[in-house]
């Protein structure tokens, strides 16, 4: 069970957030009274705590490390963009300002902000998370951080983020309704360790795609289908997709265009 709470003596306005999240999410809301975080969890019998602080959404595991949302590289690469400088995940898929984008394994949105920037005021990204409490971090995060640039903010804002497998959601959904489907389950063959990933790994789905979701993809895209991989792992010829990866780099792009 995951429950939700706050820190210690909370200002109203967190006790608010707390109990609105917990009512919109559906998960019970405890009150925090002067609780340390590790007894919080025998204290509920909880399996993770969702704790409302000022400006901050954190998930805690037992005996795990903090997990809170930080857009990381993915706001190193919206400013480049926005400096006009090439993202090589945003050629693969052949993005153009305006373009709808569905995001099947959106962890903490890191590509998916990318598209979002990319994509303008104009586009759409809608990102899948199968975690229920991935998809609460991350939405939460979006609608909450705030970073130096203005339009990257923005960007966050307009991501939607929905709690579902990605393989039924495709099939929910009809013919080219999106422009672009992107994939990236690296998290399943880990390439980068950090104190922002490894935290991750410990609600990614370890599943390997199936070739029903790319197949689903290829039905729901309009112009390209995108896989991010590990650089020599095999997926992209067992998926089908064509490798644009660059050389040397430890992760590669693979991309099936559309032809309708």
């Amino acid at each position: 069970m995951m429950i939700v709470t706050t820190g210690i003596q909370p200002a109203e306005t967190e006790l608010e957030r707390a109990k609105k999240i917990a009512n919109e999410q559906q998960i019970p809301f405890m009150p925090r009274g002067r609780t340390s975080i590790p007894n919080l969890f025998s204290k509920y019998q909880a399996e993770a705590v969702l704790i409302v602080t000022q400006g901050k959404v954190r998930l805690f595991r037992a005996d795990q490390p903090v997990l809170e949302y930080h857009p990381s590289m993915g706001y190193v690469r919206a400013k480049r963009l926005l400096k006009n400088e090439s993202d090589p995940m945003i050629e693969t898929a052949q993005i153009q300002p305006g373009d709808s984008v569905l995001d099947c394994t959106a962890g903490l949105g890191t590509d998916s902000l990318v598209f979002a920037v990319a994509v303008g005021e104009n586009g759409l990204v809608r990102c899948l998370e199968a975690s229920p409490e991935l998809s609460i971090l991350l939405r939460e995060g979006l609608a909450s951080y705030e970073v130096e640039k203005p339009l990257v903010t923005q960007a966050m804002r307009r991501i939607e983020v929905l709690n579902t497998d990605h393989l039924a959601y495709l099939k929910s959904l009809p013919d080219r309704s999106f422009d672009v489907v992107y994939f990236d389950p690296m998290f399943r063959k880990p390439v980068y360790d950090s104190s922002a990933i490894s935290p991750l790994r410990l609600y990614a789905d370890s599943r390997a795609l199936q070739q029903e979701s790319i197949q689903e993809a290829i039905r729901v895209a309009r112009k390209t289908v995108v896989l991010k991989e590990k650089k020599g792992s095999g997926e992209m010829e067992r998926l089908g997709f064509n490798s644009e990866g660059r050389v040397h780099a430890k992760i590669t792009y693979g991309v099936i265009t559309v032809d309708r």
